[in-house]
């Protein structure tokens, strides 16, 4: 049995082709978003209560291998990931999707964390896209004289801050509709992580085009595990692994 922990769209598309062949795949969501995409094959949802539990629940269910296709945010499942394997004598691969890359034309400001990226908002704009996540944005909530547009796909918890609008949504998102977002709002500085993939990368390129800065934050470290970063390549890896 493959294990993958998911939550993404990779965890997703790996899932469906592993079940499309016949080999048992459980996914496990962590459960914090209240209508996920579900993936094919057996489902968990909820965490395993930390490294050990998890060795424990793996060697229970005898999994033969384990595919951490989580966000490039959720770090905490990785580590915990990293120190169950090798303690259940499980192989562990990471599925990753590659970070975005600047292009010409872009104004990128990278920072470490979003505590940083909330002290350096009110040097850049005074209209902005923040698009973080629900979880973290109590750091913006000091910036009192700051309008956000914040979007994220569940309703966050307080506090935020104190002048913004709220759009639940989820990707992907096109083009054209991250343009007309920036004019409508008249949005001047755009904040996002660097969660890389096609989804959400429209408004770095609507940003590109109407010349406005994108402060980026940047991922945590990783524990050191073998990694890929595509499916296929993942698949062919888990195939090897499916006892």
């Amino acid at each position: 049995m493959i294990l993958i922990l998911g939550g993404t769209a990779e965890a997703r598309a790996l899932a469906g082709a592993l079940d499309a062949a016949g080999i048992r795949v459980v996914s496990s969501l962590a459960g914090r978003v209240a209508d996920p995409r579900l993936p094919r094959g057996e489902l968990r949802v909820g965490g395993f209560g930390g490294p050990d539990a998890l060795a424990r629940w793996l060697r229970e269910r005898a999994v033969t291998a384990v595919v951490d296709a989580t966000h490039p945010f959720a770090e905490r499942i990785s580590a915990s990931a990293a120190r169950a394997c090798p303690a259940a004598g499980v192989p562990l691969l990471r599925l990753e999707r590659p970070p975005w890359r600047e292009r010409p034309g872009d104004r990128w400001h990278r920072v470490p964390d979003l505590p940083a990226a909330a002290a350096l908002v009110p040097a850049l704009g005074d209209r902005v896209l923040l698009t973080t996540g629900r979880q973290g944005l109590g750091a913006f909530a000091h910036l009192a004289e700051t309008w956000f547009l914040v979007r994220c796909v569940d309703p966050p918890a307080p506090p935020l801050p104190p002048r913004h609008e709220l759009v639940l949504s989820r990707g992907p998102y096109t083009l054209a509709g991250e343009r007309a977002r920036i004019d409508r709002h008249a949005i001047d500085l755009v904040v996002t992580k660097d969660s890389g993939g096609s989804l959400t990368a429209a408004k770095l390129d609507a940003a590109r085009e109407r010349g406005l800065p994108v402060i980026v934050v940047e991922r945590p470290p990783r524990p050191a595990v073998e990694t890929v970063t595509t499916v296929d390549a993942a698949l062919a890896w888990a195939r090897g692994h499916a006892g």
